[in-house]
This record gives C-alpha cells, structure tokens and sequence, in this order.
C-alpha cells in the first residue's frame, strides 16, 4: 500500500481536509511572555496552529508533540516554519498558564502559546469554528490545527486523534504539508511508514524499559494494576504526592491478595526520553513499585488510554476489568482491586 493510501486507510491518523486557500483570520493575542503577537505577522512562513486547551491532559499533548516533531522534520527549513498555539481553555487564560503549558511539554522556545481576554478568545475560536465547552468539569474543544500558507491562506485542517502511536505519523503528514508550500519542497530528514500501528493489549506478553534501567514485563499470567502517567502531569496535580501515595498500595499488594501494581510513563509526550527518570531522580524517596516506560505509545493504545493518569485493572487472563480516568485515594483503589 503507498504511503498516502496507507496514511488514508489509517484510523489512528487524519490525513488532512482541504480549506480551499481562503484568507485565514487574524489573531491578535499575547504569548507566554506577555508580548503582543498578530498571526499576520508570519506572512512569508507556513504556520501550523493549533488550539490547545492550556491545562489538558488528554488530545492536546499530543496535538503539541506532532507539531514539534513535524517542524525538527524539515530540518534547516523548519526556520520558514513557524508554529503557534491558542488556548481553549476558557477559565486558564492568564499567561503564567499559557507558560506553565510550554514549560511542562518542553515547548517554551518552539512556539508561541497565546491566550488574551475570555472575549478575545471567544472571538478567535469563533473565527475558526473551533467548539469550546465545559462538560462535568471537563474542557471539551475541537482538537483542530491548521496549515496556513506563507501568503496568509488556510490549507488544511487536521483533527488530532486520541492514539499514541500515530503522533510520529501525524508530524510527518503536517511536515510533508508544510514542506509543499516552501519554495523548493525541501525533503523530509526522515520518514516512517503511514500505515495503521495496532496496540499491545493486556492479553500480549511485552517486555519495555524500565526507569531508570532494566526492563519490565507485562501481560497474562498474574492481576495486575496498571497506572499510566507522564512528568507533565505536574501542571495540574501533585504527582510527586501522588506517585509516593502508591507506595502503600504497592506494600499492601505485597502482603496481601491485592493486584501488583505497576507504573508507565507514556514516553510519546514526554519532553524528552530522560524526562521520567530525571523526574523520578528528584522525589527524594523511592518508588515501591516498578515504573516502565511505553517508548511507541502501543501500550497506552492497547490498554485504552484516554487520559493522564490512568489506572487499568487487569486480570490474569490478560482482559481488562475496570479503569478509571484520574487520580484516586489509596483506599479507594483498594477497594476497586478488591471488587473486581
């Protein structure tokens, strides 16, 4: 199958819908060091924008991480590329949050994350038709992100999808958008297969790093309790308080009949690859449980990872019999291991 019919027959992966070169509206905002910017001001660049909620923990890393990785694959030509973000996020829109974000996912020199007034939001969302709503305490926005021309024109539109696996493929499809439009075409620094990367349920046996060496095997043949996470989870919570809190649950697991428990960095929309064991370097205390980094994201995608954290409870047989999206007090994860 050729690249793009691979990339189309892909369900991990939207290959883009065509917006037709109209003029794309301007955007008159700040950016996480309070300048002033206009996207108009890009004029002469390809500018990739996304709309990223400024506390999120699901879509929107990921949104951040394929913007990155698609700008370091036009390598010298990533100077004509210029990427920019506005925050969805309707009650975290001063610019400490706008910074908080770009410091969290690594990202404080690759863009500009802007944000403004509840007003001037609205009106920008409104602009591209971007749905911005808040449901059970949740932020629910369009994942969206545009190629606009060096003339100031949309191209395309791309929907992020919620899969790990596929934000390698997501930049090289932004990467070759954006390399269209630059004079030259220059060529990617490199590429990977577009086709559909299926995950490793718990039903595979696998065997990953682990932090900050050796390995970790998971799969059938004993419960399991599964947690996935990643360092910038710090934005938004505890994570130290909350990964030290897991050493009672791992103790008791130990002395009774609960599930192990094991942790796993999603690695795919960490900053960097030393991002988990740097971070863990720093709690002071030691971790009672093993932690395992998922380098391809075919974990979290084969477990079913919405969110971060995520804890999966697993049984010995490899099926997953119940999870839960955020953090949860020890005794109530107790409980659950004990029910199910």
């Amino acid at each position: 199958m050729g690249g793009m019919s691979a990339a189309q027959a892909n369900p991990a992966l939207d290959t883009g819908s065509s917006l037709g070169g109209q003029p794309a509206p301007d955007i008159r905002l700040v950016n996480q060091f309070g300048q002033r910017m206009a996207l108009s001001q890009f004029r002469g660049k390809v500018v990739i924008l996304a709309f990223v909620d400024s506390q999120c923990t699901t879509v929107c890393p990921l949104t951040t991480v394929s913007m990155l990785e698609a700008k370091q694959l036009l390598g010298a030509a990533a100077s004509r590329v210029q990427l920019l973000g506005v925050d969805a996020n309707p009650s975290a829109t001063s610019v400490p949050d706008a910074m908080a974000y770009s410091r969290a996912h690594g990202m404080v020199n690759q863009w500009d994350f802007l944000t403004g007034s509840p007003a001037q939001l609205k009106a920008a969302w409104a602009a591209y038709h971007i749905a911005v709503q808040i449901q059970r305490g949740m932020i629910d926005h369009t994942p969206a992100l545009f190629v606009i021309d060096p003339s100031g024109r949309e191209r395309n539109i791309y929907l992020t999808q919620m899969a790990y696996t596929s934000i390698g493929q997501s930049a090289q499809v932004l990467a070759q958008e954006a390399a269209s439009l630059l004079p030259g075409h220059p060529a990617l620094a490199s590429r990977r297969s577009l086709s559909y990367i299926s995950g490793l349920s718990p039903a595979a046996r696998v065997t990953v790093p682990g932090v900050p060496s050796g390995s970790v095997t998971l799969g059938p043949g004993q419960p399991r309790l599964v947690m996935f996470f990643a360092t910038w989870v710090a934005e938004t919570s505890d994570l130290r308080a909350q990964l030290l809190a897991l050493n009672s649950y791992a103790r008791a697991a130990r002395h009774g009949r609960l599930p192990g428990l094991v942790a796993v960095d999603e690695g795919t929309t960490e900053p960097s690859a030393a991002a988990v064991a740097a971070y863990l370097s720093g709690l002071g205390k030691p971790l009672a449980y093993p932690v395992a980094r998922d380098t391809t994201g075919r974990l979290a995608d084969g477990y079913g990872v919405a969110d971060q954290p995520w804890f999966v409870l697993v049984s010995a047989s490899g099926k997953i019999v119940w999870k839960h999206d955020g953090w949860l007090s020890v005794p109530a994860l107790e409980a659950a291991a004990r029910k199910n």
